[in-house]
């Protein structure tokens, strides 16, 4: 009798007549998670004794063998004691549960919900119905791993979709004021998916509420203007304008197929004709990740969950050259020079090094060159050796090649690796200018917008606002056109920027980096976001000679080592700032270099600590005719060489 298990809620198991089965232990549920997260795939013993424990004990290879042990106990009572095991089996190097496609509710959900997307309307509500009702709480709870939180997050969003998928078959099958409820409680939690306010508006005006369906729209546009600072997508402007025209057919479009229903369409018959386990499954995965990417905060988040699982997944498979594909197709354009996660971009470099190093003669060297602009872009910020040489590599294959799209993803890594010394903003301008100018022509648009990014950032360092405007207001253009909402974030942290820097007052600048905030808070890049806030405002008091206070809990992130001295100084703790100055290490060499050594140089000319004087004349002095951090296009702290001067004068007192 057929044992089935069940993830959409806390990690359960019930024989074969529907009685749940005493599965252990937190670690048994946990082995037994990890093993289904492998869909039928080997996970070797190794594997999961890093997927289990942060600090393996010695013992932990022996921890994991009791623990299949007893699962296999619970799973298979009747078993008798040498015979071999039937679901979960010892294969190779590890282990795997051999289990029917039906065997598990998620497996259940994803196949009921593709099925929906093709089936006539009322079968594919039922079908919806049928799927949501399998939902007992978070997928994988209680399990908070790294692999268990990438697994929920992947299903929350199926669950997502799914809601808002039978929200549209109820609405197809003229059940529109049943759908208003569950889709106001849906909006309220999740307030940032413009299809389900589309669909709450579009039930209010089949229920015959068309102030209401207008409320909505506003409040839509209303919350995506002041949190994120964009417009609401073309669907939902039209779907506003057919309410104000009562047009004879509302949210049906103008009589050509329905976008969504193309895509499930064409995502189910990808599933019937594409083999599961197929190297070519990976690389279309690869693609998906990469427009996911772009899309906003939670498509973001979901695409650096998922890539770094599509990459372990192409080297279990053991092709060389489908694993290069897989890393080097991720060519999502990067504009911070920190990454999001520092953990998971060392990972990727390490893979992409170790696909280099299997790299067979005779392969593509467009893939060669993708995998060294993947080691660019990803150890951006890093003091890793191998950075600007794999930029320089990429560049010169990818000229040589004559590939706009490879020159493009090379370029992006070139200007990550134009960080090495202060005072490079004329070389990262020329970057951002063949980028622009390349993508234009070829119609690269996401690169397009990476280029005048990049000129935004290196005119503001050197003074050239009117320029620097220029790229901002065709960054938000393309923004739009391309429909990617997170550019935005970047071109309103330029505008506080601009302010701080022309302004004689703080206040005004203050008052955009706080709205500025608040919009990067849901963008889901923690690598800019964190500590960037109060960095800005440091930068700002310091700038107009204002005082530093600071609550005690304020969060600094990365740059606390930079800004402890002058926090210290501001709280009258001249010993404890002192300490801090000695302790204060070199700054990365990213977008905030100048800014964070011009921090580090007004602590020490408060302390008169002339070696850290000495150490930050020489740094800036390269960049002597810049504004210093606003080559992040984010922040200053003022002209460098007001700086140098303050260093000059207080070096000079020093003697």
């Amino acid at each position: 009798m057929q044992v089935r298990f069940g993830v959409l809620g806390p990690v359960v198991a019930w024989d074969g007549v529907g009685a749940p089965i005493d599965l252990k232990g937190p670690k048994h549920r946990a082995v037994l998670a990890r093993l289904l997260v492998g869909r039928g795939r080997v996970v070797p013993v190794d594997r999961l004794v890093d997927d289990l424990w942060q600090e393996p004990s010695p013992g932990a290879v022996g921890s994991v063998r009791t623990f299949v042990a007893a699962l296999r106990r619970a799973l298979e009572p009747q078993r008798a004691p040498r015979e071999p095991a039937r679901l979960l089996v010892t294969e190779g190097p590890g282990y795997a549960l051999r289990l029917a496609p039906d065997a598990v509710d998620a497996w259940r959900f994803e196949d009921e919900v593709a099925a929906a997307s093709t089936a006539p309307p009322q079968e594919a509500l039922e079908r919806l119905d049928r799927a949501l009702s399998w939902w007992r709480g978070p997928a994988f709870a209680g399990i908070d791993e790294p692999w268990a939180r990438v697994a929920r997050s992947r299903l929350e969003q199926l669950r997502l979709n799914a809601i808002e998928q039978r929200a549209e078959a109820r609405l197809t099958v003229g059940r529109a004021s049943d759908v208003v409820p569950d889709l106001d409680a849906h909006v309220a939690e999740h307030p940032w998916r413009e299809e389900a306010w589309r669909l709450l508006a579009l039930a209010l005006y089949r229920a015959g509420r068309q102030g209401d369906a207008l409320a909505v729209l506003r409040r839509a546009r209303s919350l995506l203007l002041e949190q994120l600072g964009v417009d609401p997508s073309p669907r939902l402007r039209r779907l506003e304008t057919d309410i104000l025209r009562q047009a004879d057919r509302v949210g049906d479009g103008p009589g050509s197929p329905e976008p969504q229903r193309v895509w499930a369409e064409t995502a189910a018959a990808y599933d019937r004709t594409v083999a599961s386990g197929s190297g070519s499954r990976l690389e279309s995965t690869v693609g998906l990740l990469r427009s996911l990417a772009v899309t906003g905060a939670s498509g973001l988040e979901a695409a650096r969950e998922q890539r770094v699982a599509a990459i372990d997944a192409a080297e279990q498979l053991g092709d060389p050259d489908l694993t290069a594909r897989v890393i080097g197709g991720y060519d999502v354009p990067a504009i911070w020079t920190r990454s999001d996660d520092p953990a998971q971009a060392a990972r990727i470099v390490a893979a992409a090094e170790r696909a280099l190093t299997a790299f067979r003669p005779g392969s593509s060297e467009a893939t060669r060159a993708r995998l060294l602009a993947t080691i660019a872009v990803e150890s951006r910020g890093t003091r890793a050796g191998r950075g600007p040489e794999a930029a320089q590599e990429a560049e010169r294959i990818s000229r040589r090649l004559g590939d706009p799209a490879l020159l493009a993803f090379a370029l992006n890594g070139v200007f990550m690796q134009t960080f090495h010394r202060a005072g490079l903003a004329p070389q990262r301008d020329q970057i951002g200018a063949e980028l622009v100018a390349l993508s234009a022509e070829h119609g690269l648009g996401t690169f397009e917008i990476l280029g005048h990014l990049v000129r935004l950032q290196a005119r503001s360092a050197l003074t050239d606002f009117a320029t620097a405007d220029q790229h901002a207001t065709a960054a938000d253009r393309l923004a739009e056109r391309h429909d990617r909402p997170l550019v935005g974030v970047f071109t309103q942290w330029y505008r506080a920027l601009r302010l701080a820097a022309t302004e004689p007052s703080p206040q005004a600048a203050e008052a955009a980096y706080r709205k500025g905030a608040a919009q990067l808070a849901n963008a889901g890049m923690p690598g800019v976001e964190r500590g960037l806030l109060p960095l800005a405002l440091l930068c700002l008091r310091v700038s107009h000679g204002e005082p530093v206070r600071f609550d005690d809990d304020t969060d600094w992130g990365p740059h606390m080592p930079w800004a402890r001295p002058l926090v210290l100084l501001g709280r009258d703790r001249p010993a404890d700032a002192h300490a801090a100055l000695r302790q204060t290490p070199d700054p990365p060499r990213d977008l905030l270099f100048e800014a964070l050594w011009c921090l580090t140089a007004q602590a020490a000319i408060a302390l008169d600590d002339r070696t850290a004087m000495k150490r930050a004349r020489i740094e800036l002095t390269p960049a002597a005719n810049e504004l210093a951090g606003a080559g992040s296009g984010m922040l200053t702290v003022g002209p460098v060489s007001r700086h140098l001067d303050d260093l000059d004068a207080a070096l000079s007192r020093s003697r």
